[in-house]
Protein backbone atom coordinates (compact mmCIF):
# COMPACT_ATOMS: atom_id res chain seq x y z
CA UNK A 1 0.00 0.00 0.00
CA UNK A 2 1.77 3.77 -1.40
CA UNK A 3 1.66 6.17 1.01
CA UNK A 4 0.45 9.48 -0.21
CA UNK A 5 3.33 11.96 -1.71
CA UNK A 6 4.63 14.70 0.21
CA UNK A 7 2.23 17.91 0.53
CA UNK A 8 4.06 21.15 -1.43
CA UNK A 9 6.29 22.37 0.72
CA UNK A 10 4.66 24.94 2.93
CA UNK A 11 6.12 25.49 6.93
CA UNK A 12 2.51 25.38 8.17
CA UNK A 13 1.70 22.15 6.10
CA UNK A 14 5.12 20.55 7.29
CA UNK A 15 4.03 21.81 10.79
CA UNK A 16 0.22 20.03 11.17
CA UNK A 17 1.60 16.97 9.17
CA UNK A 18 4.81 16.08 11.83
CA UNK A 19 3.42 17.27 14.82
CA UNK A 20 1.30 15.34 17.68
CA UNK A 21 -0.24 16.05 20.93
CA UNK A 22 1.73 15.55 24.01
CA UNK A 23 0.13 13.70 26.82
CA UNK A 24 2.94 15.84 28.92
CA UNK A 25 3.25 19.24 29.60
CA UNK A 26 5.99 20.57 32.09
CA UNK A 27 5.11 23.95 33.75
CA UNK A 28 7.49 26.17 33.16
CA UNK A 29 5.52 28.73 31.47
CA UNK A 30 6.35 30.59 27.97
CA UNK A 31 7.29 34.24 27.36
CA UNK A 32 4.47 36.78 27.94
CA UNK A 33 2.44 37.58 25.59
CA UNK A 34 2.45 33.91 24.48
CA UNK A 35 -1.46 33.32 25.57
CA UNK A 36 -2.58 36.64 23.38
CA UNK A 37 -0.40 35.57 20.56
CA UNK A 38 -2.30 32.28 20.43
CA UNK A 39 -5.49 34.26 21.12
CA UNK A 40 -5.09 35.89 18.19
CA UNK A 41 -4.34 32.99 15.88
CA UNK A 42 -7.46 31.38 17.31
CA UNK A 43 -9.53 34.58 16.28
CA UNK A 44 -7.97 34.31 12.95
CA UNK A 45 -10.12 31.10 12.14
CA UNK A 46 -12.66 30.98 10.07
CA UNK A 47 -16.27 31.93 11.49
CA UNK A 48 -19.74 30.94 10.43
CA UNK A 49 -21.02 34.32 8.52
CA UNK A 50 -18.94 36.20 11.03
CA UNK A 51 -20.93 35.24 13.72
CA UNK A 52 -17.91 34.35 16.16
CA UNK A 53 -19.98 32.38 18.45
CA UNK A 54 -17.47 31.01 20.79
CA UNK A 55 -15.42 32.33 23.53
CA UNK A 56 -12.67 31.08 25.50
CA UNK A 57 -11.31 30.82 29.16
CA UNK A 58 -8.04 30.97 30.24
CA UNK A 59 -7.73 29.01 33.86
CA UNK A 60 -4.85 29.73 36.27
CA UNK A 61 -6.20 28.93 39.84
CA UNK A 62 -4.79 26.00 40.56
CA UNK A 63 -8.17 24.73 43.05
CA UNK A 64 -9.90 25.15 40.08
CA UNK A 65 -7.22 23.53 37.67
CA UNK A 66 -7.96 20.72 40.21
CA UNK A 67 -11.54 20.04 40.21
CA UNK A 68 -11.05 20.41 36.04
CA UNK A 69 -8.77 17.31 36.62
CA UNK A 70 -10.95 15.44 38.76
CA UNK A 71 -14.42 16.21 36.03
CA UNK A 72 -11.39 14.86 32.90
CA UNK A 73 -11.12 11.29 35.24
CA UNK A 74 -7.43 12.55 36.64
CA UNK A 75 -6.04 13.76 33.61
CA UNK A 76 -2.51 15.63 35.63
CA UNK A 77 -1.91 17.50 32.35
CA UNK A 78 -4.54 19.78 33.23
CA UNK A 79 -2.70 21.03 37.15
CA UNK A 80 0.17 20.75 35.45
CA UNK A 81 0.04 22.73 32.30
CA UNK A 82 1.10 26.68 32.42
CA UNK A 83 -1.41 27.38 30.40
CA UNK A 84 -4.71 25.87 30.34
CA UNK A 85 -7.91 27.01 28.30
CA UNK A 86 -11.32 26.30 27.79
CA UNK A 87 -13.26 26.70 24.85
CA UNK A 88 -16.80 27.51 25.00
CA UNK A 89 -20.18 27.54 22.11
CA UNK A 90 -20.98 31.06 23.50
CA UNK A 91 -24.42 32.52 22.14
CA UNK A 92 -24.37 34.77 24.97
CA UNK A 93 -22.67 37.64 23.19
CA UNK A 94 -25.22 37.91 20.55
CA UNK A 95 -28.41 37.33 22.53
CA UNK A 96 -27.10 40.56 25.01
CA UNK A 97 -26.15 42.55 21.29
CA UNK A 98 -29.71 41.68 19.86
CA UNK A 99 -31.50 42.77 23.74
CA UNK A 100 -29.31 45.68 23.48
CA UNK A 101 -31.13 46.35 20.24
CA UNK A 102 -34.58 45.55 21.32
CA UNK A 103 -34.42 43.22 18.82
CA UNK A 104 -35.15 38.90 19.17
CA UNK A 105 -32.95 36.40 17.38
CA UNK A 106 -35.25 33.40 16.13
CA UNK A 107 -32.49 31.58 15.55
CA UNK A 108 -31.05 30.87 19.15
CA UNK A 109 -33.08 27.87 19.68
CA UNK A 110 -31.74 25.80 17.37
CA UNK A 111 -29.55 22.89 17.12
CA UNK A 112 -27.78 24.11 13.74
CA UNK A 113 -27.04 27.17 16.02
CA UNK A 114 -25.57 25.42 18.80
CA UNK A 115 -23.42 23.24 15.81
CA UNK A 116 -22.39 26.50 14.81
CA UNK A 117 -21.27 27.75 17.95
CA UNK A 118 -19.10 24.05 18.48
CA UNK A 119 -17.45 23.84 15.27
CA UNK A 120 -16.30 27.80 15.65
CA UNK A 121 -14.32 27.09 18.75
CA UNK A 122 -13.06 24.06 17.36
CA UNK A 123 -11.41 25.62 14.61
CA UNK A 124 -10.16 28.50 16.65
CA UNK A 125 -8.53 26.33 18.74
CA UNK A 126 -7.03 24.74 15.95
CA UNK A 127 -5.61 27.46 14.67
CA UNK A 128 -3.96 28.30 18.53
CA UNK A 129 -2.50 24.66 17.88
CA UNK A 130 -1.64 24.91 15.17
CA UNK A 131 0.80 28.21 16.51
CA UNK A 132 1.58 27.03 19.67
CA UNK A 133 3.33 23.90 17.89
CA UNK A 134 5.42 26.10 15.60
CA UNK A 135 6.93 27.73 18.76
CA UNK A 136 7.80 25.12 20.22
CA UNK A 137 4.93 24.46 22.55
CA UNK A 138 2.67 21.02 23.18
CA UNK A 139 -0.93 20.83 23.22
CA UNK A 140 -3.04 18.15 24.86
CA UNK A 141 -7.36 18.46 23.68
CA UNK A 142 -9.42 17.81 26.85
CA UNK A 143 -12.86 16.25 25.65
CA UNK A 144 -13.75 15.31 28.95
CA UNK A 145 -14.86 18.80 29.90
CA UNK A 146 -18.24 17.33 28.27
CA UNK A 147 -18.22 14.60 31.29
CA UNK A 148 -20.02 17.28 33.51
CA UNK A 149 -20.82 20.84 31.48
CA UNK A 150 -23.15 21.82 34.34
CA UNK A 151 -20.03 21.56 36.79
CA UNK A 152 -17.81 23.34 34.12
CA UNK A 153 -20.59 25.77 33.96
CA UNK A 154 -19.93 26.10 37.94
CA UNK A 155 -16.86 26.99 37.98
CA UNK A 156 -16.08 29.45 34.94
CA UNK A 157 -19.41 31.46 36.06
CA UNK A 158 -20.73 30.80 32.71
CA UNK A 159 -24.21 32.27 31.83
CA UNK A 160 -27.22 30.90 30.04
CA UNK A 161 -26.71 29.98 26.55
CA UNK A 162 -22.52 29.04 27.25
CA UNK A 163 -21.05 25.75 27.54
CA UNK A 164 -17.79 24.57 27.68
CA UNK A 165 -16.86 22.43 24.88
CA UNK A 166 -13.68 21.05 25.02
CA UNK A 167 -10.36 22.03 26.96
CA UNK A 168 -6.91 22.70 25.93
CA UNK A 169 -3.76 22.22 27.61
CA UNK A 170 -0.59 23.99 26.53
CA UNK A 171 3.08 24.20 27.71
CA UNK A 172 6.72 22.87 26.70
CA UNK A 173 7.12 19.09 26.18
CA UNK A 174 8.25 17.45 30.07
CA UNK A 175 12.03 16.89 30.29
CA UNK A 176 12.74 13.41 28.98
CA UNK A 177 9.62 13.20 26.96
CA UNK A 178 10.21 11.24 23.45
CA UNK A 179 7.21 12.03 21.00
CA UNK A 180 6.04 9.85 17.66
CA UNK A 181 3.30 11.21 15.68
CA UNK A 182 0.31 8.74 16.77
CA UNK A 183 -0.34 6.91 13.21
CA UNK A 184 -3.77 7.68 11.70
CA UNK A 185 -6.14 5.64 9.21
CA UNK A 186 -4.39 5.18 5.61
CA UNK A 187 -5.54 8.29 3.81
CA UNK A 188 -7.38 5.41 1.24
CA UNK A 189 -10.05 5.31 4.26
CA UNK A 190 -10.97 8.26 4.65
CA UNK A 191 -10.37 9.96 1.27
CA UNK A 192 -13.25 9.12 -1.63
CA UNK A 193 -13.06 10.13 -5.02
CA UNK A 194 -16.86 11.13 -6.65
CA UNK A 195 -18.63 9.00 -4.82
CA UNK A 196 -18.17 7.40 -0.89
CA UNK A 197 -16.67 4.22 -1.49
CA UNK A 198 -15.84 1.39 1.51
CA UNK A 199 -14.86 -1.46 -0.49
CA UNK A 200 -11.55 -2.06 0.67
CA UNK A 201 -11.46 -1.00 4.20
CA UNK A 202 -11.15 -3.93 5.96
CA UNK A 203 -7.72 -4.10 4.12
CA UNK A 204 -6.75 -0.32 5.60
CA UNK A 205 -7.91 -1.32 9.16
CA UNK A 206 -6.11 -3.83 9.20
CA UNK A 207 -2.98 -2.09 7.73
CA UNK A 208 -4.01 0.30 10.52
CA UNK A 209 -4.40 -2.03 13.09
CA UNK A 210 -0.76 -3.45 12.96
CA UNK A 211 0.58 -0.16 12.75
CA UNK A 212 -1.13 1.53 15.76
CA UNK A 213 -0.73 -1.89 17.81
CA UNK A 214 3.28 -1.00 17.00
CA UNK A 215 3.15 2.60 18.21
CA UNK A 216 0.96 1.61 21.41
CA UNK A 217 3.71 -0.89 22.71
CA UNK A 218 6.25 1.51 22.34
CA UNK A 219 4.22 4.64 23.74
CA UNK A 220 1.70 3.54 25.41
CA UNK A 221 0.20 1.25 29.15
CA UNK A 222 -1.29 -1.38 26.70
CA UNK A 223 -0.59 -2.65 23.67
CA UNK A 224 -4.19 -1.83 21.54
CA UNK A 225 -5.19 -1.70 17.75
CA UNK A 226 -7.60 0.87 16.65
CA UNK A 227 -10.32 -1.92 16.19
CA UNK A 228 -9.97 -2.40 19.69
CA UNK A 229 -10.17 0.91 20.79
CA UNK A 230 -13.29 1.16 19.11
CA UNK A 231 -15.11 -1.73 20.32
CA UNK A 232 -13.95 -0.78 24.01
CA UNK A 233 -15.05 3.04 23.86
CA UNK A 234 -18.06 3.03 21.40
CA UNK A 235 -19.59 -0.40 22.49
CA UNK A 236 -20.76 0.43 25.95
CA UNK A 237 -22.87 3.35 26.73
CA UNK A 238 -20.17 3.47 30.38
CA UNK A 239 -17.83 4.41 27.13
CA UNK A 240 -19.46 8.00 27.37
CA UNK A 241 -18.54 8.96 31.35
CA UNK A 242 -21.64 10.76 31.48
CA UNK A 243 -22.31 12.55 28.55
CA UNK A 244 -24.96 10.18 27.27
CA UNK A 245 -27.17 13.29 29.69
CA UNK A 246 -25.58 15.98 27.37
CA UNK A 247 -28.90 17.08 25.40
CA UNK A 248 -30.80 17.22 28.78
CA UNK A 249 -27.89 19.68 30.42
CA UNK A 250 -27.50 21.69 27.59
CA UNK A 251 -31.27 22.46 27.43
CA UNK A 252 -30.49 23.34 31.25
CA UNK A 253 -27.69 25.65 30.21
CA UNK A 254 -29.78 27.27 27.82
CA UNK A 255 -29.66 25.60 24.64
CA UNK A 256 -33.20 24.27 23.29
CA UNK A 257 -31.36 22.28 21.07
CA UNK A 258 -34.80 22.23 18.66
Amino acid sequence: MRSPPPAPGTSTSRCCSRTAPCAATGPTPPPEGTLETLIAAAQSAATSSNMQTWSVVSVTDPAVKAEFAKIAGGQKHIEQCPIFLVFLADLSRNERLAKANDSELEVLPYIETFMIAAIDAGLAAQNAVVAAEAIGLSTVYIGAMRNDPARVGELLNLPQGVAGVFGLCIGYPADGLTNEVKPRLPQAAVLHHGTYDHSQEPVHVAAYDDKLSSFSSRYETAQTTWSGRVLNRMGKLKGLAGREKLSGVLKAMGFPLR
